[in-house]
């Protein structure tokens, strides 16, 4: 059978929540990924399903796999590391790609492939989840009421009802955001910061009190550069973890456990952070927890000659038959919408973009409202 989607990376949590979405809306579905035991449930639950093996280091092989399904649309769930090899096999096999995002330094080459994919008459769209996704469009939202823009602050916090550690998303990622050196838009420059070197309590009003420490995520080059020429001067971006998630990822990160250099074990040559990353996929949700997440945007600019702010929300809670998603629904539901409305033609334009240069914000809302996430505009619900 043909496939309306192709989902790489699908035996993933986001994956999972991806293809969930898309079939109850009505769609079929290709899902690939290494363990097809992970998506059983989806198989036989939905008759318009299949699933392949494709492995993103062979990008003429994915392409190929792509071509067979028939889609013209694929979602790249797999993890970020991956995602200029997955764009590249969709711009091989000529169809419309999306993924959740990059570092920045992978953005700018997928961003940089613009012309070639307008040529080819086909749309990529990365970093098309929470943040960044959600917080994206919420920008283009407030940008079009303020006439100059000067500073931008982005991100998220999260928070439980039992206090227990649980996987919040892709560990991998999740140990780089500790890690690695953030790079913020200070005074229409680049600076770099130790993420554990800028920790500070925050209060946030639908979460409570957090620490709150800055991050690296694409965000700061993509809000730059396509809000420059609006006076943008400064661009940071912010994650928040509640105590009892913090203190196990950075015990996690302490031990040696978060680390890409090989080890040798048994004869066999394992990154710890692959380890990690494995073993943690298989703790369960206790029974009966839920979550709630905050994406947030707080954009200072000019409208006229008086100064505004506008503080952008957008509040995610666990829904009920999704539990052990969590709040990971705002991401692999979100890379759903942004396909379907590419799927449907609300999103029409070629290229290669991030979410706040191509997605339109009000027909994106009113899907988020029908999934329970609720976006506000200084206080007031507006979808």
């Amino acid at each position: 059978m043909g496939y309306d989607f192709v989902i790489l990376g699908g035996t993933g949590i986001q994956g999972r929540i991806a293809a969930r979405d898309l079939l109850e809306n009505g769609h079929s579905v290709l899902l690939c990924g290494r363990n097809k035991a992970r998506v059983a449930h989806l198989l036989k639950k939905f008759k318009r399903t299949g699933f392949a093996e494709a492995d993103l280091r062979d990008i003429g092989h994915t392409a190929k796999v792509i071509r067979k399904s028939g889609a013209k649309t694929v979602l790249n769930c797999a993890e970020g590391d991956w995602n200029l090899n997955a764009l590249k096999a969709c711009a091989h096999a000529g169809v419309n790609s999306l993924d959740l995002g990059s570092e920045i330094l992978m953005t700018k080459q997928q961003l940089a492939m613009h012309r070639t994919l307008q040529k080819k008459g086909i749309i990529h769209i990365t970093g098309c989840g929470s943040v960044p996704g959600v917080g994206n469009v919420m920008l283009r939202y407030a940008a079009e009421k303020l006439d100059t823009l000067h500073t931008i602050e982005v991100g998220f916090a999260w928070n439980s009802n039992i206090k227990k550690f649980v996987v919040p998303f892709s560990m991998q990622s999740i140990i780089e955001e500790f890690t690695d050196p953030a790079l913020n838009v200070e005074n229409g420059r680049f600076t770099r910061t130790m993420p554990m070197k800028s920790i500070k309590f925050s209060h946030d009003d639908f979460v409570g009190e957090q620490e709150r420490f800055f991050v690296r995520h694409p965000e700061t080059y993509t809000f730059y550069s396509y809000y420059k020429n609006k006076g943008l001067k400064n661009v940071r971006f912010y994650a928040e973890f509640p105590p009892h998630s913090f203190n196990v990822i950075s015990m996690l990160i302490e031990l040696g456990l978060g680390s890409k250099e090989p080890i040798t074990v048994d004869g066999v040559k394992v990154r710890p952070v692959d380890v990690v990353t494995e073993v943690l996929k298989n703790i369960p949700m206790p029974p009966h927890y839920r979550e709630t997440e905050d994406l947030w945007v707080d954009i200072a600019g000019m409208r006229g000659k008086l100064k505004k702010t506008i503080k952008m929300r957008c509040i995610v809670p666990t829904l009920p038959g999704w539990e052990d998603a969590g709040c990971n629904i705002d991401t692999g539901m979100t890379v759903s919408v942004m396909a379907q409305m590419v799927h449907n033609g609300s999103i029409s334009e070629r290229g290669s973009f991030a979410p706040e240069g191509v997605v339109p914000p009000g027909p994106f809302f009113r899907e988020l409202r029908k999934r329970q996430m609720i976006v506000l505009e200084n206080g007031k619900v507006i979808n």
